[in-house]
């Protein structure tokens, strides 16, 4: 708490109101002022009289609020300074999301054309001059008396000459007012209905899933495991089967310690438990640190094994498959799963596996995800409101009411016959886990989510590491579903569940979703800005938006002030998401990208402390002194690497659409649209900071 220094007034010999200066070091710099409350003001002198403001108490008061104020200010004025410097730095470093910097994980990987990947930029760049060159002809033609009220046209003066037009402005205007109103406000208006009746859709199917969730905690309903038997080598009563867990990971130096960490701490029989460390990375540096702390693992008698692969293709799917030949994995029951970032709790095995006695038909136990890092920034709190829906709302209900959902990749035990019967792991798409997923509900396998088992992991803290993840997880749906459609179609499962899989976890959530979030708000509310005859409706700009993104916050409720940036970023992610379902949808080059998300080896003080404590202080043949000096010099050496590779960038596509909806926000003053207006607006500055990369981790 900040020291407090306080001057006050003896009632005998002089006279003022207390007047509190709080003040915090080491900087004594003036934080906050409590003046005087109006009771101060009013100071008894005797009963029934009472004295009035002093002018020198009121000069007082009236300064410090000043000094406050003056504060505010200043700390406003460094914010805008501070964000000035940082577009001038990437104005300056030129970097742009065109530059190639970032090398391929895993050989055979489909490079992108750089043709493709400039085509729908142009389409963007096009539609941008386009919107200039019509403002400027709109704000001409307002200053002529053509004014507008939209939908409907009003003028001050159309004929005003014998040859029935003032001049030759105006005739030009005039056909181009009937060009809009014949021929291009009638397609437009046909297609805003189409996204109107498919954003309605896609709300109407958020709103049942919220009711569903609703529904699950007013029941309290709750997947129950049955109690197993006694367990000898335990001293436990319980089901221990003979799990296998697995890590895949590729040059993540940064989180390998924390996972590796974690699994070997699992509260699981020693002679039922196998961990595989699948390392894919072509770093030597990290296999020698990763190896090193296997090593160490095992002399602490962790039944632990080290696997690198020489051919590494196939990505993760191709890593899982290779670790799935070895000959001894016969002698195990089920798998579990852990990207490299993640950190199971020590009775993670103890609440997930017991789910699978006596339920034969049980393929699949998810538990849901936690952050250590979701206040990092802004970026990460926003992502933490869109995956605490996804699991407590879209997981949680599919799993209660149809007994499937899509893998997440981690954190999950499956059934190893499941994994057979379906096929295996697949190379064919990036969403290898959607696809096992898909194939094992097709043979009939049960999927079970347990929204109370949590595993610590990190978000991305970077634009540029989300923006690639979220590419990766919007194309690979679309190449999948190009791919199983026959089979689903020729599959023994029940309709409704063919109608769930086709309809709903495929085109409504996966197609439809980004198809209209960027049709309707980047595209046609700009273009009914110029073409003013075409009407998007107010209720569809703003209240059924809000209303969904009320929704989507309620599972994070602490993240309600965040509700307006989370609303506007939504919609501006929707031009990545957009571009990745095209690409999936028609293979394009940038389809079968595959860049492994950046970590920055994030865990919580708790978890750290846990794991020092539990560190050997001896391995054979390394003095601890010399192995922690090595690797801060190998830490050190990539920390310079790093910051060479390091840095924000421009988003050509994202800047491009910030000009091209402030240019219709100008355009919707002319037709005093304020709800149009606003929403243009700000969603402009939305896409004008994240084309600035100032949102996420900032690089100095």
């Amino acid at each position: 708490m900040a020291p407090s220094f306080s001057w006050w007034s003896n009632k005998d010999t002089l006279r003022g109101t207390p007047v509190v200066v709080k003040m915090e070091n080491p900087n004594w710099s003036m934080v906050e002022l409590e003046g005087p409350s109006e009771e101060d003001f009013l100071i008894a002198e005797s009963p029934g009289r009472v004295r009035g403001k002093n002018a020198k108490q009121f000069t007082w008061v009236l300064l410090l609020k000043a000094h406050r104020a003056a504060g505010c200010l200043t700390s406003l004025g460094s914010a805008m300074l501070g964000l000035a410097s940082a577009i001038r730095r990437r104005v300056a470093s030129g970097r742009t999301d065109t530059d190639t910097d970032v090398e391929p994980v895993g050989r055979g990987r489909a490079v992108e054309n750089p043709a493709v990947r400039s085509r729908f930029y142009f389409c963007i760049k096009m539609f941008l001059w386009l919107s200039l060159i019509l403002l400027g002809f709109e704000v001409a033609a307002y200053f002529k008396g053509w004014h507008f009220g939209s939908p409907h046209l009003q003028l001050e003066y159309l004929w005003a000459s014998p040859m029935g037009v003032k001049g030759v402005f105006d005739w030009v205007y005039s056909k181009w007012v009937l060009i809009r109103v014949e021929y291009l406000a009638p397609p437009l208006q046909f297609l805003t209905s189409a996204c109107i009746v498919l954003f309605m859709i896609q709300s109407l199917d958020r709103l049942i899933l919220c009711l569903g969730c609703f529904w699950i905690r007013f029941k309290k309903i709750k997947p129950v495991p049955k109690e197993g038997a006694f367990d000898p080598e335990s001293g436990e009563t319980g089901y221990f089967p003979m799990v296998l867990v697995q890590i895949p990971m590729c040059n993540e130096k940064e989180v390998y310690q924390q996972s590796i960490a974690a699994v070997c701490n699992l509260d699981w029989p020693k002679s039922k438990l196998l961990i595989q460390i699948l390392d894919d990375s072509d770093d030597p540096t990290t296999q020698f640190l990763i190896k090193e702390d296997v090593h160490k693992w095992q002399q602490e008698g962790a039944n632990i094994l080290y696997r690198h692969r020489v051919i590494r293709d196939g990505y993760k799917a191709g890593n899982l498959k290779s670790a799935m030949n070895c000959s001894y994995v016969k002698d195990y029951e089920f798998v579990a799963i852990f990207d490299a970032d993640f950190q199971p709790t020590p009775d993670f095995l103890k609440r997930t596996v017991p789910h699978f006695k006596d339920n034969d038909d049980l393929g699949l136990v998810q538990a849901r995800w936690s952050f250590v890092n979701k206040d990092e920034n802004l970026l990460t709190r926003l992502q933490n409101i869109n995956l605490s829906f996804h699991f407590e709302v879209e997981q949680q209900v599919n799993s209660v009411f149809i007994n499937f959902f899509g893998f997440n990749g981690t954190a999950g035990v499956w059934r190893i016959k499941a994994l057979e019967e379906a096929g295996g792991w697949l190379e064919r798409t990036t969403v290898e886990d959607m696809d096992i997923a898909v194939r094992a509900h097709l043979h009939g396998w049960k999927f079970i989510f347990l929204n109370d088992v949590e595993c610590q992991c990190e978000l991305p803290e970077s634009y540029e590491a989300y923006r690639k993840q979220q590419h990766r997880w919007h194309s690979g749906p679309m190449q999948l579903f190009r791919l199983c459609l026959p089979d689903i179609v020729k599959s023994k499962i029940s309709i409704g569940k063919k109608f769930n899989l086709i309809f709903l976890f495929f085109l409504l959530r996966k197609l439809i979703l980004p198809f209209y979030s960027f049709t309707l708000f980047c595209i046609i509310l700009p273009m009914t800005m110029f073409i003013p005859e075409a009407e998007l409706p107010a209720w569809v700009v703003c209240y059924i938006p809000a209303t969904m993104s009320f929704l989507n916050i309620l599972p994070a409720p602490k993240a309600f002030p965040f509700i307006v940036p989370y609303l506007l970023f939504e919609n501006t992610m929707s031009v990545t998401k957009f571009n990745a379902m095209i690409s999936g949808l028609f293979q394009l080059g940038s389809a079968y990208e595959w860049v492994v998300t950046k970590k920055s080896g994030r865990s919580s003080e708790g978890d750290l402390a846990s794991l020092v404590e539990k560190e050997p202080k001896h391995q054979r043949g390394v003095s601890v002194p010399d192995l922690v000096e090595m690797k801060e010099e190998i830490r050190q050496q990539e920390q310079r690497a790093s910051r060479k590779k390091k840095h924000n960038r421009i988003y050509t596509k994202e800047l491009a659409l910030a000009f091209l909806l402030l240019t219709a926000s100008a355009r919707s003053l002319l037709s005093a649209q304020g709800i149009h207006f606003y929403f243009l607006l700000f969603q402009g500055i939305s896409f004008l900071l994240v084309g600035l990369d100032l949102i996420g981790e900032q690089v100095e």
